[in-house]
C-alpha cells in the first residue's frame, strides 16, 4: 500500500544524511545525502541536494548534485541546475533549465540489474 504522506525539507533547514520515505518529499532547503522514495520528489527553486537521488517521479526546480534514478518521469524546470548521472523512463526539459552529465532514457534502472560476472 502506497503512503500519502507528504514531507517537507523548508526553507533554511538543512539535514546531513540518508532518507527513505514510502511518500512525497518536497525540498525546498538542503539535503547533504541520498535520498530513496515510493512517491514523487519535488526540489524547490530554493532547494538543494548533493547526492544520490532514487523515486517513482522527480520535479526538479533547483540545484542536484549526484544521480538521478526514476521509474517514471523527470522534469527538469526552468530554473533548475543539475550535474547528474540521469537514468529515467522519460525526461522532460525546459528551456534555461542547466544540465550537465549523462542521461539513460527508457531502461531498466540500474539499481535493480543483476551484477555481471567478471572471468
Amino acid at each position: 500500500m502506497e503512503s500519502q504522506v507528504r514531507n517537507l525539507i523548508g526553507n533554511g533547514t538543512t539535514i546531513k544524511g540518508d532518507i527513505e520515505s514510502n511518500g512525497d518529499i518536497r525540498i525546498d532547503g538542503r539535503l547533504i545525502g541520498s535520498l530513496k522514495s515510493n512517491g514523487k520528489v519535488v526540489i524547490g527553486q530554493t532547494g538543494v541536494m548533493e547526492g544520490d537521488l532514487s523515486c517513482k517521479q522527480a520535479e526538479v526546480s533547483g540545484v542536484v548534485k549526484g544521480n538521478i534514478n526514476t521509474d517514471e518521469l523527470t522534469a527538469l524546470k526552468a530554473t533548475s541546475k543539475v550535474e547528474v548521472d540521469l537514468n529515467t523512463k522519460q525526461l522532460l526539459i525546459e528551456v534555461g533549465a542547466q544540465f550537465t552529465g549523462k542521461c539513460t532514457m527508457g531502461q531498466q534502472s540500474t539499481v535493480a540489474m543483476p551484477k555481471q560476472k567478471i572471468g
